[in-house]
């Protein structure tokens, strides 16, 4: 995760100093340009230290070595469910929240109750077993 760590952490002094260049510009009288660079940069500064701990913590990969085969980069990646109908109940959930934040408060509180219980469905969606229902 080098390339990764070190992408992260040059962007870091770069959106500090692009928030400061930007605050003497409009005299910081525009108190939301500024502040939301200097926060894009602690977000920044936060990803590449979590990805450099990471790093270190985990070892190599073979993206970041220069004596490394292609092959070392093959076998599973991850663990994936592309079976899950959770992940678009939540979305719809996430939908109605959103709705009722723009049409009424009611519909905000039933988002809420889908969101729980598609949520709820998603994490535990392997406690059964694969495609258990």
């Amino acid at each position: 995760m080098k390339i990764e760590t070190k992408l992260f952490t040059y962007l870091t002094p770069f959106f500090f100093l692009v928030g400061t260049v930007y605050g003497v510009l409009v005299e910081w009288q525009e108190p939301v340009g500024f502040l939301a660079l200097y926060l894009s940069g602690g977000l920044s500064g936060m990803i590449g230290f979590y990805l450099g701990f990471t790093g270190n913590r985990v070892g190599l990969r073979p993206e970041d070595r220069l004596d490394a085969e292609i092959h070392e980069g093959s076998g599973e990646q991850g663990h994936f469910s592309p079976w899950s109908w959770w992940p678009l109940a939540l979305a719809l959930a996430a939908a109605t929240g959103f709705l009722g934040l723009a049409v009424g408060f009611w519909i905000l509180y039933i988002g809420m109750g889908f969101a729980v219980i598609a949520l709820v469905g998603w994490v535990f969606e392997y406690s059964r077993g694969d495609h258990a229902h």
